[in-house]
């Protein structure tokens, strides 16, 4: 969906998505693993990881939160603005791994728009990110964006 920075307030309480789902293949999991030199066993070790409690690899819960942006992105597209912020979490959490080769996407609410110093908004909301046939969710987090005209 796109939408104007000016008609954000509007999208307030209401539920975005879900969106479309995201593959999270093992070569993206080791790309992680290298880029954060996190390279456990469960992560990155296919054959000791069937072995082991989650009965083979699963993605770095980091990494599920990595995908937050592109996921939202797809989402909702945030027209009329020169830059897009992270501005920060105020809480996350990982209810379940995401297994090599799961599909994951994302379902949001906006819960607040306020103006913010430099012609901007700050937008809070409320997000989950799923695991295609998983009762848990992988992710349930409360980001703060913001977007600056």
């Amino acid at each position: 969906m796109n939408v104007h920075i000016d008609d954000l307030p509007e999208l307030i309480g209401k539920d975005l998505g879900p969106g479309g789902w995201l593959t999270v293949a093992q070569h993206r999991i080791n790309t992680f693993a290298d880029a954060t030199d996190d390279h456990q066993w469960i992560h990155v070790d296919a054959e000791k990881a069937r072995q082991g409690p989650f009965g083979g690899t699963i993605a770095h819960g980091y990494l599920t939160l990595a995908l937050f942006i592109p996921l939202f992105s797809s989402l909702l597209d945030v027209t009329g603005v020169t830059t897009k912020v992270n501005y920060g979490l105020n809480k996350v959490r990982f209810p379940a791994p995401v297994p090599a080769g799961a599909r994951i996407r994302l379902g949001a609410r906006i819960t607040e728009v306020r103006p913010v110093q430099g012609d901007g908004v700050q937008v809070t909301l409320d997000g989950t990110i799923e695991i295609d046939g998983s009762a848990k969710p992988a992710c349930v987090l409360e980001s703060v964006l913001r977007f600056y005209r």
